[in-house]
């Protein structure tokens, strides 16, 4: 291992790549070595490659610079209903490429993917889990079926068992914000979801043609929910979309923009363009007619096929005026009591 560069008295630069010509031949190799406790930021520049790797990060203050999402794939296949050795399944939280549980992580020119396969057969799994505050990716990819995108914290509690597994099992929960820019997300079942306030900045959000093991399955067959938020109840913004673009291969009509999984689920789109894929109704209650009072599911200036005027969004829905639209400026929903301010 070379001794890292010295950028400045609190920044130090490691490299990445596959063929051995630099600092570290894999990224965990690289985040491994970075000492504890530290006050640096440790900056670690991944050459271009496909890294197969399920990365575990718990150390502040890591930026992971890739050479482009196109060239640089962290990539990993596991499942919520692979099993240990022991015959325990997976479950959702031990199923994600990339674990990030410390603050200040900032990702940038990199994809992060989940290539186990469709829902219908592996279940759950996760590209990421992002457990940390003050988490920033900027052009970076996000590839998978069913839950690619977890930002945590956990929920309380589970709905369906007595433990959610993962690596934050029983951690204290906190508010935790995260601020995507300029990235591309693709899924189909709740791909995006968890209790964090996270902003999606000129993201491309796209949702997939699920397929159907019923050959007579109609086009009518519901291919997917973009969201399902777990966000707390004193907790005032779930998920913003700002100026987002929402495509899919989909067939018209079969995909919803969110869906409650806890009650206080909130959801904002502003000014973003809808394809025709977006179900008219735009929201689900996932069977939970009580969540309709507590969820807040907003838009404002939808544009597109499938944007909403109101008439034909579900009643419990909310079509914001241009004051109520205000509340959502970008340093309102991350900026919190540090004033963080990741969108520059």
């Amino acid at each position: 291992m070379k001794e890292p560069i010295s950028k400045d008295k609190n920044t130090r630069l490691y490299t990445v790549s596959l063929d051995g010509s630099s600092d570290f031949p894999t990224i965990q190799a690289a985040i491994d070595a970075i000492p504890e406790p530290t006050t640096e930021t440790f900056i670690i520049h991944i050459r271009q490659g496909v890294y197969v790797e399920k990365l575990h990060i718990e150390k502040p203050g890591v930026h992971l610079i890739g050479e482009g999402a196109e060239q640089t794939l962290i990539t990993y296949d596991d499942y919520a209903l692979k099993t240990f050795p022991n015959g325990e399944p997976y479950h959702t939280f031990h199923s994600y490429s990339a674990f990030i549980g410390a603050d200040d992580f900032t990702a940038e020119g990199l994809s992060f993917v989940n290539s186990a396969g469709p829902g219908k057969d592996v279940g759950q799994a996760l590209a990421v889990y992002v457990d940390g505050d003050r988490a920033a990716f900027r052009k970076c990819r996000f590839i998978g079926h069913q839950d690619t995108i977890f930002t945590g914290p956990l929920p309380e509690q589970p709905i369906d068992r007595s433990f959610f597994g993962g690596p934050r099992d029983g951690a204290e929960r906190r508010k935790l914000r995260q601020y995507y820019e300029d990235c591309y997300i693709e899924g189909d079942i709740d791909f995006i979801f968890g209790s964090a306030t996270a902003v999606f900045k000129g993201c491309e959000i796209f949702a997939k043609k699920r397929s159907f093991d019923d050959p007579t399955a109609s086009a009518e067959e519901v291919h997917g929910w973009i969201t399902a938020p777990s966000t707390p109840e004193d907790v005032r913004y779930g998920y913003v979309f700002i100026d987002c673009s929402l495509t899919s291969d989909a067939p018209p009509q079969s995909v919803y923009l969110g869906r409650p999984w806890r009650n206080h689920a909130k959801v904002c789109f502003l000014h973003c363009w809808m394809g025709a894929h977006v179900k008219q109704e735009g929201w689900h209650n996932w069977n939970k007619p009580d969540a309709e009072a507590s969820v807040v599911f907003a838009e404002y200036n939808s544009k597109g096929p499938g944007a909403g005027s109101g008439a034909g969004r579900v009643p419990w829905a909310t079509i914001l005026n241009e004051q109520q639209a205000g509340e959502y400026s970008l340093s309102r929903v991350l900026s919190g009591e540090d004033e963080w301010q990741p969108f520059g």
